[in-house]
């Protein structure tokens, strides 16, 4: 009984995995033309390389939420990394805010903790991903900068 239970289960590889081939490289948001209406908007760069996401998050505020020091007069960036699927017409991320070498943050200004926000992909195409952003309602439209190729690293 024990051969059989042992024979039956094996381990994941120590290889991350492959993401999607459509994401694969470096995006940039374009700011939508209401941006200038909003008191508070966030623009996105996003780097996907096989499975895994990196983030930089530059937001610019009209409105003061943090300590004077954190506000910096209504700009700041923020930075997260982590792992992403596409399942269907949706993009689930799921990472960790860091610090701007993308190493842990366990204190400081602005969000700390999980970024887990999830997007409609809307449309994509080679040089263009239209999403929307569920948490926010505001469409993020990203625009390719870099294409990358996945060569999946060990654990």
């Amino acid at each position: 009984m024990a051969l059989l239970i042992l024979s039956s289960c094996r381990f994941n590889p120590n290889v991350q995995g492959r993401g999607s081939a459509e994401l694969q490289g470096s995006w940039n948001e374009e700011p939508p033309a209401f941006v200038d209406t909003l008191l508070q908007y966030s623009q996105h760069s996003f780097k996907f390389t096989c499975d895994s996401f990196y983030a930089t998050i530059s937001t610019r505020s009209k409105v003061n939420y943090y300590d004077d020091h954190c506000f910096n007069k209504g700009e700041w960036k923020e930075y997260a990394k982590g792992v992403y699927v596409v399942s269907h017409d949706t993009l689930y991320i799921n990472g960790t805010f860091t610090q701007s070498n993308f190493r842990q943050k366990l204190s400081g200004c602005y969000r700390i903790g999980q970024y887990v926000p999830v997007f409609l992909v809307k449309k994509l195409s080679a040089e263009r991903i239209e999403l929307f952003d569920l948490s926010q309602n505001i469409p993020v439209i990203l625009k390719l900068k870099e294409k990358l190729t996945c060569d999946p690293q060990p654990l």
